[in-house]
């Protein structure tokens, strides 16, 4: 079975045919060097791999076959939302991808008073339609069949406004938080963790989370970058309740 996939917005029927996107297309036959009867897997968020055979391959188009559908189950059975501080251009990417792989379900860029990054509502718009497409390929790469959401960004205090305390396991990541993760007990809810920008999140920041509802938590005794703190934070949670 062709461990090439790429992601299509298509709804794929068996034995239909589907023109890749551009760049699948380019990275199938360019980079790949894929041809006519090359076997290959796409997917579109539902939870399936499809199954397909190459049967044209033009210049202006890659044309494929739909063959079988293969239900994907490797989905993380935590599910957590991270609410990431907008860091810069590569660390904000690095966080989005690393975070998928490891199984987030939905991330949700914060506004920061320490975020170096100001968005416009235009910029704002474009950063989230990039910010996708590092989810989608993040997914393409690590084989997950479901699509985790990007949020549009907002500030903390919006974010906590219109996200009541619930259920949720709420922690939130501080050097001089009075937990480590491996003290909680083992969550069977939702899970929504806060992670700073650069600077990490102003001592005003912490209050106001812990206010409602969010458990400091230290990650050991060294401070790490903003682009190391999630992934780190997500493997302890899965070694200590998902999947790992």
């Amino acid at each position: 079975m062709s461990n090439h996939r790429f992601y299509s917005a298509e709804n794929f029927i068996i034995g239909a045919t589907v023109k890749l996107s551009d760049n699948a297309a380019t990275h199938a036959t360019r980079v790949l060097r894929l041809n006519v009867g090359d076997a290959i897997k796409l997917f579109n968020g539902d939870s399936f791999d499809y199954a397909c055979e190459l049967i044209s391959v033009k210049k202006s188009e890659v044309l494929a076959k739909v063959k079988a559908s293969i239900a994907v189950t490797n989905e993380s059975p935590l599910n957590i939302t991270l609410l990431q501080g907008i860091s810069c251009g590569d660390r904000m990417d690095y966080t989005i991808q690393k975070a998928v792989e490891l199984g987030v379900k939905q991330i949700q860029p914060i506004s920061t008073e320490r975020s170096v990054v100001k968005l416009s509502s235009e910029r704002a718009e474009k950063r989230l339609e990039h910010w996708q497409n590092v989810v989608i390929s993040a997914c393409e790469q690590c084989g997950r069949a479901k699509i985790p959401a990007v949020l549009t960004p907002t500030t903390l205090t919006n974010w906590l406004a219109t996200n009541p305390q619930s259920n949720s396991t709420r922690i939130l990541l501080n050097p001089v938080g009075a937990k480590r993760l491996a003290e909680l007990p083992k969550s069977t809810q939702d899970i929504q963790l806060l992670i700073g920008a650069e600077g990490g999140l102003t001592q005003a920041e912490i209050a106001v989370a812990i206010d409602h509802g969010f458990q400091s938590v230290v990650l050991g005794p060294r401070i790490l970058r903003t682009e190391t703190a999630a992934p780190t934070a997500i493997a302890v949670m899965q070694s200590l309740w998902g999947d790992f």
